[in-house]
């Protein structure tokens, strides 16, 4: 098959590779769409070092089971495996089992490629009238998803009170502020600075833009999901709380300074991290998205397999103003 393959540092090369072979408990998949993740994007740049090179990146994938009892059937991808038998997952938060894998993280291979083998538990069946590029959205937006329920859980209020900041307008940012206008949340700001990108979530409804650097911020907000997680987003977001606010942190731009720790303590203002989905939180993205609830989802920019090298290229250079990438394997 075809894949392409991080080789090194800001080095992508598209390659004949063995087929992946399918265990007793897996699917394969033939992968229809893959989308471009930040976190792609760090290996890409040798920021990672739990992605070391060589090795097929990708996470957000779609695809059809190809063989078996289920030839045939679309689905949208969950790329965490976990045990299911340890504390965490036995609890539902098996989004932090200790011995989950990733694909796209030794040892797994990722979603870059024309096929793919997977637990068939980890695929969630699409209807016919879901496109599976739109499918395969589900994993960026399933982090928001999972953000804004825990955030629910910790904010003084119900959410269709709370006024909610979330920080930056690619997919993970946007996904959040959707899932918050799904769930019903009071008021919803979104904080970007590329104009494209602010005329992009604004064409979504419900949602109010502005530029972080020359406009200013909303005060007083209850909730903010920061999908960036620089310390410049950090700094912004936990001065725009209010006291007894809720800072989820989703992003993992960098690991440096940024967030008030004094002021956090004296308002009590209340930091959560949050990583990745639980299964649960999947499937109920999707579900989502099949019946509309996240709009139309139709920010994402296609491109062919064969094109990735120059996709993360212009990414990388700021031409792209998508706030998604997805790859076509077989496009």
């Amino acid at each position: 098959m075809k894949a392409l393959v991080y080789t090194g540092v800001r080095e992508l090369t598209l390659r004949e590779v063995a087929d992946p072979i399918a265990g007793p408990e897996d699917a394969l998949v033939r992968v229809e769409a893959s989308g471009i993740c930040g976190s792609d994007m760090h290996a890409w740049a040798g920021h990672d070092d739990r992605r070391p090179a060589p090795l097929i990146l990708g996470h957000e994938a779609a695809g059809t089971i190809s063989g078996g009892s289920m030839k045939g059937q679309r689905v949208t991808i969950n790329p965490l495996v976990t045990c299911g038998k340890c504390k965490a997952c036995l609890a539902g938060r098996d989004n932090l089992c200790a011995t989950r894998q990733i694909i796209s993280m030794p040892p797994r291979e990722g979603a870059f490629a024309q096929f793919l083998a997977i637990p068939a538990r980890n695929l969630v069946a699409v209807p016919e009238n879901v496109a599976l590029t739109t499918a395969s959205l589900a994993e960026p937006l399933a982090c928001g998803w999972h953000a804004v329920r825990l955030a629910e859980r910790a904010l003084d209020m119900p959410l269709n009170m709370a006024r909610c900041l979330v920080m930056g307008g690619g997919a993970i940012g946007l996904g959040a502020a959707l899932v918050l206008r799904a769930q019903g949340a009071g008021e919803i700001w979104l904080a970007e600075t590329s104009a494209e990108r602010r005329q992009i979530a604004a064409r979504q409804g419900g949602l109010r833009t502005y530029d972080p650097i020359n406009e200013p911020a909303p005060a007083d907000v209850d909730l903010v999901i920061d999908g960036v997680g620089f310390g410049a987003t950090r700094a912004a977001g936990s001065a725009a709380l209010r006291p007894g606010g809720v800072f989820m942190h989703v992003g993992l731009g960098d690991s440096g300074p940024g967030l008030d720790i004094r002021r956090s303590t004296l308002q009590e203002l209340c930091f959560i991290g949050t990583y990745t989905y639980t299964a649960q939180d999947f499937r109920d993205t999707a579900r989502a998205i099949f019946d509309g609830r996240l709009g139309a989802l139709d920010w994402a920019e296609t491109a062919p397999l064969s094109d990735g090298a120059d996709a993360f290229r212009r990414i990388s250079s700021g031409e792209v103003a998508a706030p998604k990438i997805t790859l076509l394997p077989h496009g």
